[in-house]
């Protein structure tokens, strides 16, 4: 396939400064939060940068990539606006291209303790101890539950240091002759002394 002469060749697009810019762009469209910085999305596009380095079919689908959303942006994608660029990511949403950055940017850009903390996840807990003694409840940034009752129902009473829902009164299960086939009601009795 030959490229008309405003889009540069596919070997001059490749892992240039300005391919780096657009894979930020992309990144910043595909996986939009106002709190993150800057740092993440450029180090989870040097990791698929490298990445394709490495693997020349992911080279090449990263090259071609940049290239259709430079031609779908008729110029540079880089300098559309969010919802235009948004329209443009959907376009290609299905192609090799993609697939590539969003399994790489999901593995990586969540993985980054920045978007953690813009995020307000209190990062993995196994080396500190676990959840249970540290943030187990700590769910301030969540609203509190509402609990409501019908009309005319209250909550039930519970036994005090209880922790749990009423449990049902227990039940009998002394085997007779309707549950236990072929015994007896004599087998019963002799069971029971």
């Amino acid at each position: 396939m030959v490229f008309p002469a405003k889009y540069p060749s596919l070997n001059a697009t490749e892992m240039t400064d300005e391919a780096r810019h657009a894979l930020i762009r992309v990144l910043r469209v595909a996986f939009p939060h106002a709190g993150v910085p800057d740092g993440p999305y450029e180090r989870t596009a040097d990791t698929i940068l490298t990445e394709a380095q490495n693997e020349t079919w992911f080279r090449v689908a990263l090259t071609q990539g940049l290239l259709s959303l430079n031609q779908l942006a008729d110029g540079d994608f880089r300098a559309l606006a969010d919802e235009a660029a948004l329209k443009v990511l959907r376009r290609v949403e299905g192609t090799e291209f993609f697939g590539f950055v969003r399994r790489t940017a999901v593995l990586n850009l969540y993985d980054d303790a920045e978007v953690w903390e813009a995020l307000g996840y209190e990062g993995p807990s196994f080396d500190k101890g676990g959840y249970l003694h540290r943030g187990f409840n700590d769910l301030d940034w969540l609203p509190d539950p509402r609990i409501e009752f019908p009309a005319g129902e209250t909550m039930p009473e519970m036994a005090p240091g209880a922790t749990g829902a009423p449990r049902p009164a227990a039940q009998d299960h002394t085997p007779d002759s309707t549950n236990q086939p072929g015994t007896t009601s004599s087998d019963m009795e002799e069971v029971k002394k």
